[in-house]
């Protein structure tokens, strides 16, 4: 078991890190939309958060030696499902024709009181 972090990713804000390695996979702890730099909640809507929620999500995967072409499963919090939408339409975006299984469930209240956080699992396409 290897733990991963990525020094580009935000900070974790809390005891637990980026990403655990073990064997070829990959099991990502959840992000947020925090700005790496700031550590602040970016974006307005649930569209504009998974969008950086994911920046940060690839950031972790690079890190650990993989990419979003070898994420295996998410599974996506939302706030408010009313914001599946924009959260689809940002999610199809960053994955494009690449389709892991996924889960998405609404949740009372995020990290920061953050719109949306995905997590993943993924497999390692290089030693880190």
């Amino acid at each position: 078991m290897k733990k991963v972090f990525a020094d580009q990713a935000p900070k974790a804000i809390g005891p637990y890190s980026h990403a655990i390695q073990s064997g070829n996979l990959i099991f990502c702890s959840g992000q947020t939309p925090l700005n790496p730099t700031s550590m602040l909640i970016e974006g307005a809507t649930a569209g504009e958060q998974t969008t950086l929620v994911l920046s940060n999500l690839e950031t972790v995967l690079k890190s650990a030696g993989s990419d979003r072409s070898h994420v295996l499963k998410t599974s996506v919090f939302l706030k408010n499902f009313a914001d599946f939408e924009k959260m689809n339409k940002a999610y199809e975006s960053f994955f494009g024709d690449h389709r892991p299984a996924r889960t998405t469930v609404e949740v009372s209240r995020l990290p920061k009181d953050a719109l949306v956080e995905i997590e993943c699992v993924a497999e390692v396409i290089k030693n880190s």
